[in-house]
Protein backbone atom coordinates (compact mmCIF):
# COMPACT_ATOMS: atom_id res chain seq x y z
CA UNK A 1 0.00 0.00 0.00
CA UNK A 2 1.66 3.36 -1.06
CA UNK A 3 2.15 6.45 1.20
CA UNK A 4 -0.32 9.35 -0.44
CA UNK A 5 1.65 12.82 0.31
CA UNK A 6 1.13 16.43 -0.24
CA UNK A 7 4.59 18.55 -0.74
CA UNK A 8 4.13 22.11 0.87
CA UNK A 9 7.04 24.94 0.23
CA UNK A 10 6.73 28.30 -1.02
CA UNK A 11 10.61 28.44 -3.20
CA UNK A 12 10.03 26.63 -6.60
CA UNK A 13 13.19 25.12 -6.36
CA UNK A 14 12.60 23.00 -3.21
CA UNK A 15 9.28 21.60 -4.68
CA UNK A 16 10.71 21.15 -7.91
CA UNK A 17 13.57 18.62 -5.54
CA UNK A 18 11.00 16.86 -3.32
CA UNK A 19 8.66 16.39 -6.59
CA UNK A 20 11.74 14.75 -7.84
CA UNK A 21 12.45 12.62 -5.17
CA UNK A 22 8.87 11.75 -4.27
CA UNK A 23 9.21 10.02 -7.91
CA UNK A 24 11.85 8.09 -7.41
CA UNK A 25 10.09 6.52 -3.78
CA UNK A 26 7.42 4.18 -4.89
CA UNK A 27 6.34 3.80 -1.49
CA UNK A 28 4.97 7.19 -2.27
CA UNK A 29 2.01 8.35 -4.08
CA UNK A 30 2.02 12.16 -4.59
CA UNK A 31 -1.40 14.07 -4.23
CA UNK A 32 -0.61 17.72 -5.02
CA UNK A 33 1.84 20.32 -4.06
CA UNK A 34 1.26 23.98 -2.25
CA UNK A 35 2.86 27.12 -2.48
CA UNK A 36 1.53 29.28 0.44
CA UNK A 37 0.15 27.89 3.79
CA UNK A 38 -3.51 29.03 2.72
CA UNK A 39 -3.37 26.32 0.06
CA UNK A 40 -1.55 24.01 2.11
CA UNK A 41 -4.85 24.15 4.58
CA UNK A 42 -7.33 23.57 1.97
CA UNK A 43 -5.52 20.89 -0.18
CA UNK A 44 -4.80 18.49 3.25
CA UNK A 45 -8.76 18.51 3.96
CA UNK A 46 -10.03 18.18 0.81
CA UNK A 47 -7.03 15.61 -0.05
CA UNK A 48 -6.60 13.66 2.99
CA UNK A 49 -2.99 13.13 3.18
CA UNK A 50 -1.27 10.22 5.13
CA UNK A 51 1.82 12.80 4.87
CA UNK A 52 2.98 16.04 4.40
CA UNK A 53 6.40 17.51 3.29
CA UNK A 54 5.84 20.86 5.29
CA UNK A 55 7.97 23.87 4.87
CA UNK A 56 8.50 25.82 8.37
CA UNK A 57 9.30 28.88 6.76
CA UNK A 58 6.61 30.17 4.25
CA UNK A 59 5.64 33.83 3.29
CA UNK A 60 2.30 33.87 4.60
CA UNK A 61 2.42 31.63 7.81
CA UNK A 62 5.05 29.52 9.22
CA UNK A 63 3.88 25.35 8.68
CA UNK A 64 3.21 25.06 12.35
CA UNK A 65 0.17 27.82 11.89
CA UNK A 66 -0.48 25.59 9.17
CA UNK A 67 -0.82 22.61 11.53
CA UNK A 68 -2.52 24.72 14.12
CA UNK A 69 -5.05 25.44 11.93
CA UNK A 70 -6.00 22.14 10.42
CA UNK A 71 -9.79 21.08 10.90
CA UNK A 72 -9.63 17.72 9.53
CA UNK A 73 -10.25 14.74 11.86
CA UNK A 74 -7.54 12.54 9.80
CA UNK A 75 -4.37 14.41 10.86
CA UNK A 76 -1.29 13.78 8.18
CA UNK A 77 2.10 12.45 9.52
CA UNK A 78 4.41 15.39 9.04
CA UNK A 79 8.34 15.57 7.80
CA UNK A 80 9.36 19.11 8.46
CA UNK A 81 11.50 20.79 6.01
CA UNK A 82 13.66 23.98 7.27
CA UNK A 83 16.47 25.95 6.14
CA UNK A 84 17.26 26.61 9.82
CA UNK A 85 15.70 26.98 12.84
CA UNK A 86 17.25 25.81 16.58
CA UNK A 87 13.78 26.39 18.12
CA UNK A 88 11.92 23.95 15.64
CA UNK A 89 14.55 21.37 15.40
CA UNK A 90 14.59 21.38 19.14
CA UNK A 91 10.79 20.43 19.24
CA UNK A 92 11.64 17.80 16.68
CA UNK A 93 13.95 15.76 18.84
CA UNK A 94 11.81 16.23 21.83
CA UNK A 95 8.72 14.37 19.89
CA UNK A 96 10.85 12.14 17.61
CA UNK A 97 9.30 13.84 14.57
CA UNK A 98 11.57 13.94 11.61
CA UNK A 99 12.86 16.86 9.27
CA UNK A 100 15.19 17.67 6.52
CA UNK A 101 17.61 20.14 6.82
CA UNK A 102 18.04 22.03 3.41
CA UNK A 103 20.25 21.67 1.95
CA UNK A 104 19.37 17.67 2.15
CA UNK A 105 20.11 15.10 0.10
CA UNK A 106 18.72 11.82 -1.80
CA UNK A 107 19.79 9.58 1.05
CA UNK A 108 18.63 11.57 4.08
CA UNK A 109 15.21 12.48 1.61
CA UNK A 110 15.24 8.13 1.73
CA UNK A 111 15.55 7.55 5.52
CA UNK A 112 13.07 10.07 6.56
CA UNK A 113 10.71 8.40 4.29
CA UNK A 114 11.18 4.65 5.52
CA UNK A 115 10.87 5.85 9.19
CA UNK A 116 7.51 7.62 8.56
CA UNK A 117 6.79 4.21 6.69
CA UNK A 118 7.95 2.37 9.93
CA UNK A 119 5.57 4.52 12.16
CA UNK A 120 2.77 4.08 9.84
CA UNK A 121 3.11 0.42 10.69
CA UNK A 122 3.68 0.81 14.48
CA UNK A 123 1.58 3.78 15.47
CA UNK A 124 -2.18 4.02 15.54
CA UNK A 125 -4.06 6.62 15.21
CA UNK A 126 -4.73 8.00 18.03
CA UNK A 127 -0.99 8.02 19.18
CA UNK A 128 -0.01 9.64 16.19
CA UNK A 129 -3.16 12.55 16.86
CA UNK A 130 -1.42 12.40 20.49
CA UNK A 131 2.09 13.48 19.35
CA UNK A 132 0.40 16.10 17.16
CA UNK A 133 -1.14 17.53 19.42
CA UNK A 134 1.75 17.36 22.35
CA UNK A 135 3.71 18.95 19.64
CA UNK A 136 1.23 22.28 19.18
CA UNK A 137 1.46 22.35 23.16
CA UNK A 138 4.88 22.41 23.05
CA UNK A 139 4.81 25.28 20.63
CA UNK A 140 2.69 27.24 22.41
CA UNK A 141 4.61 26.68 25.54
CA UNK A 142 8.08 27.76 24.28
CA UNK A 143 6.57 30.99 22.33
CA UNK A 144 5.04 32.25 25.51
CA UNK A 145 8.28 31.47 27.79
CA UNK A 146 10.25 32.99 24.79
CA UNK A 147 7.78 36.87 25.27
CA UNK A 148 8.24 36.32 28.58
CA UNK A 149 12.39 36.89 28.81
CA UNK A 150 14.25 39.68 28.37
CA UNK A 151 15.15 41.10 25.00
CA UNK A 152 18.19 40.00 23.27
CA UNK A 153 20.73 42.13 22.67
CA UNK A 154 22.55 39.87 19.72
CA UNK A 155 20.52 38.33 16.23
CA UNK A 156 21.67 34.49 15.33
CA UNK A 157 22.67 34.02 12.15
CA UNK A 158 23.85 30.79 10.32
CA UNK A 159 26.40 30.69 7.90
CA UNK A 160 27.18 26.86 7.16
CA UNK A 161 27.82 24.76 10.18
CA UNK A 162 28.92 28.71 12.06
CA UNK A 163 25.97 30.33 14.06
CA UNK A 164 27.21 33.93 14.96
CA UNK A 165 25.43 36.81 17.12
CA UNK A 166 25.91 40.03 15.71
CA UNK A 167 24.93 42.42 18.00
CA UNK A 168 21.93 44.81 17.20
CA UNK A 169 24.52 47.90 18.04
CA UNK A 170 26.49 47.02 15.38
CA UNK A 171 23.88 46.18 12.46
CA UNK A 172 23.17 49.33 10.30
CA UNK A 173 20.71 47.67 7.96
CA UNK A 174 19.17 44.79 6.69
CA UNK A 175 18.28 44.02 2.85
CA UNK A 176 16.37 41.20 1.54
CA UNK A 177 17.83 40.02 -2.13
CA UNK A 178 15.68 37.40 -3.33
CA UNK A 179 15.32 34.57 -1.00
CA UNK A 180 18.40 35.85 0.94
CA UNK A 181 18.86 38.55 3.67
CA UNK A 182 21.99 40.61 3.68
CA UNK A 183 22.76 41.92 7.38
CA UNK A 184 25.32 44.89 6.68
CA UNK A 185 27.54 45.90 9.46
CA UNK A 186 30.97 48.15 9.01
CA UNK A 187 32.64 45.64 8.60
CA UNK A 188 31.11 42.68 7.29
CA UNK A 189 28.35 41.51 5.46
CA UNK A 190 26.58 38.78 6.71
CA UNK A 191 24.05 36.59 3.96
CA UNK A 192 21.61 34.22 5.07
CA UNK A 193 18.58 32.22 3.25
CA UNK A 194 16.05 33.47 4.87
CA UNK A 195 13.22 36.16 4.52
CA UNK A 196 13.05 39.63 5.70
CA UNK A 197 9.64 38.70 7.84
CA UNK A 198 11.29 35.46 9.52
CA UNK A 199 14.61 38.05 10.35
CA UNK A 200 11.70 40.57 12.20
CA UNK A 201 9.91 37.91 13.79
CA UNK A 202 13.46 36.83 15.61
CA UNK A 203 14.71 40.63 16.40
CA UNK A 204 14.08 41.98 19.92
CA UNK A 205 15.36 45.90 19.26
CA UNK A 206 13.21 49.22 18.64
CA UNK A 207 16.15 50.52 17.20
CA UNK A 208 15.40 48.26 14.16
CA UNK A 209 12.93 49.88 12.19
CA UNK A 210 11.01 48.69 8.82
CA UNK A 211 11.38 51.45 5.87
CA UNK A 212 10.43 49.22 3.16
CA UNK A 213 9.32 45.60 1.94
CA UNK A 214 12.97 45.18 1.64
CA UNK A 215 14.62 47.54 3.70
CA UNK A 216 15.43 47.59 7.46
CA UNK A 217 17.31 50.01 8.85
CA UNK A 218 19.40 50.33 12.41
CA UNK A 219 18.13 54.21 13.50
CA UNK A 220 21.28 54.34 15.39
CA UNK A 221 22.77 55.17 11.97
CA UNK A 222 20.46 56.86 10.46
CA UNK A 223 22.44 60.39 8.99
CA UNK A 224 19.98 62.16 7.28
CA UNK A 225 15.77 62.31 6.01
CA UNK A 226 15.42 63.47 2.70
CA UNK A 227 12.11 65.30 1.66
CA UNK A 228 11.59 65.29 -2.44
CA UNK A 229 9.47 67.29 -4.69
CA UNK A 230 7.27 64.54 -4.94
CA UNK A 231 6.30 63.87 -1.62
CA UNK A 232 9.13 60.81 -1.22
CA UNK A 233 11.19 60.17 1.86
CA UNK A 234 14.74 59.38 1.12
CA UNK A 235 16.81 58.11 4.58
CA UNK A 236 20.75 58.73 4.15
CA UNK A 237 22.52 56.29 5.98
CA UNK A 238 26.29 57.37 8.29
CA UNK A 239 27.95 55.23 5.46
CA UNK A 240 26.97 57.30 2.72
CA UNK A 241 23.91 54.29 1.88
CA UNK A 242 20.36 56.07 0.81
CA UNK A 243 16.82 54.03 0.98
CA UNK A 244 13.36 55.15 -0.22
CA UNK A 245 11.04 55.10 2.36
CA UNK A 246 7.66 52.90 0.87
CA UNK A 247 4.24 54.28 1.66
CA UNK A 248 3.14 51.37 3.67
CA UNK A 249 6.02 52.30 6.03
CA UNK A 250 5.85 56.22 6.06
CA UNK A 251 3.62 56.86 9.06
CA UNK A 252 5.19 54.44 11.27
CA UNK A 253 8.49 55.74 10.23
CA UNK A 254 7.85 59.63 11.17
CA UNK A 255 6.49 58.83 14.26
CA UNK A 256 8.75 56.45 15.35
CA UNK A 257 11.37 59.80 14.58
CA UNK A 258 8.93 62.18 15.82
CA UNK A 259 9.00 63.95 12.40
Amino acid sequence: MKISCLIIDDEPLARKRLLTLVAEMDALQLLGQCKTGKEAIESIEELQPDLIFLDIQMKDMNGFDVLKKLKTNKKPKVIFVTAFDTYAVKAFDAFALDYLLKPFKKERFEQAVIRAKEQFKSETKNSLEQKFQELLQYIETEKSEKSSTAPKSKLPVKTGNTVSFIPYSEIQYILASGSYVEICTADKKHVLRDSLQNVINEMESRQMLRIHRSTIINTAFLDKVIHSNFGEIDVKMKDGSQFRVSKSYRKEFQNKLGI
